[in-house]
Formats: structure tokens, sequence, C-alpha cells
């Protein structure tokens, strides 16, 4: 508030009551579903909704190399040491981008992404990130590069 307000309140009136964020959000959060998943034996719940902190990570993911990025980030979601726990059972980088699409997808609407969808979406994904192969030889290159010929295109 500025001063000019703090002038303009009414003594007669008294404090209003502060508004209780904490309380609405417990509040609001027990009334929405969420969806479990188990890994490896353990059964994890995901969150309501995504958390900030989730978000914030994987910006910062997308930009590092370095591996406790990732650890923070997915201990917001699956608690410390997840990421150190699944690489241990063998977990390869292709299922551990399926499962953050599928929690991703279920936290924000629990039952709206199959592991199947999620694992499509994956490899969409990866297909999309992935470099076209480099032609074989400098012929092919060359190949590549030639002009199959001029439109007449009303010159």
């Amino acid at each position: 508030m500025t001063e000019t307000d703090v002038d303009q309140l009414d003594p007669e009136q008294g404090p209003a009551e502060a508004a209780d964020f904490t309380a609405f959000f417990a509040e609001e959060a027990a009334t929405r579903p969420r969806q479990p998943i188990t890994l490896y034996g353990t059964r994890y719940l995901l969150p309501h909704s995504l958390p900030l902190m989730f978000t914030m990570q994987m910006e910062r993911v997308q930009a590092s190399e370095d591996v406790e990025d990732v650890r923070t980030m997915l201990a917001t979601l699956y608690g410390p040491g997840a990421l150190d726990r699944w690489a241990e059972k063998g977990m390869t980088e292709d299922q551990l981008g399926i499962v953050l699409i599928y929690s991703a997808a279920n936290i924000k609407r629990p039952g709206s992404c199959t592991m199947q969808r999620a694992a499509e979406l994956h490899a969409e994904q990866s297909a999309g990130k992935a470099p076209a192969p480099a032609p074989a030889n400098r012929e092919q290159r060359r190949k590549k590069t030639k002009k199959k010929g001029r439109s007449s295109g009303g010159r």
C-alpha cells in the first residue's frame, strides 16, 4: 500500500483479516485427484499440480549439462535420490523421458495419458531432435547441393 492508501482507511473499521493462502491452497489441493505410479517397486504419488520448482529446474536442465540439476528437478516430483536409484536399476535416457512425459501429463489431468502414449510422444520428440544423417560421401553431398533445373516462374 502507498501512504495515501493507508490514510484513506477508516479507523473505525479495524484491520482486515489477512488472507491465508496456505490454508486455501491446502483445502483446494485436498479435493484434486492425484495419480499414483509404480517404478522399480516403489510407489510414487504425483503431486496435484506441477510444482513451480520443477518448472524452474526444467528450464535450468535444458541449458545445463550438470547432472545435479537433473537430480534436483526429479526430487521435486519423486523425492531425493530418485535419479540415482533409477540409474542403479538400469533406467535409460529414453525411459526417463517417457516417465517425465507421463508424469507431467497426469499431474495436470490424472488418467489423461497412458504409458504407451507417453512412449509415442517421447519417440516423436526424439525424432524431431535427431539431426538428419550426413551424406555418406563427397558425391552424395554434392548431389544434395545441385539444383534440379529452373522453374519457369514467370520471369
